[in-house]
């Protein structure tokens, strides 16, 4: 036996799914029932609500850009940080600091 097979079915494959059988139309010249109407409505709907799934699956996998808006995000916060540097730096009390390490450094070196 063929491992794509159901046991209990003779010759048809498992993946194939249900059947898409479509109601007969009705001969010219008579009006369709009312509940090949309905079978009607029904089967496109159900054909509009797995094209709907099959979409919205796809959408939610799909992750083009993801990478982008990562590196966007990391330039956001290393703009954040440098702003953040550029006014402790700028204060008088941090200016005197490192100019104190900086002159203290360059005396002991002579």
């Amino acid at each position: 036996m063929s491992p794509h097979r159901s046991p209990t079915t003779t010759g048809t494959p498992r993946w194939a799914g249900p059947s898409r059988a479509r109601p007969m139309p009705a001969p010219a010249g008579v009006a369709p029932t009312a509940s090949a109407v309905t079978e009607k409505k029904e089967d496109t709907m159900s054909l509009t609500l797995e094209r709907l799934r099959s979409r919205l699956d796809r959408a939610l996998r799909d992750e083009t850009g993801a990478s982008t808006a990562e590196y966007a995000i990391t330039v956001l916060a290393a703009c954040g940080f440098a702003a953040v540097l550029v006014a402790l730096l700028a204060s008088g009390e941090v200016r005197e600091m490192l100019m104190s390490i900086i002159t203290s450094a360059l005396s002991k070196g002579m």
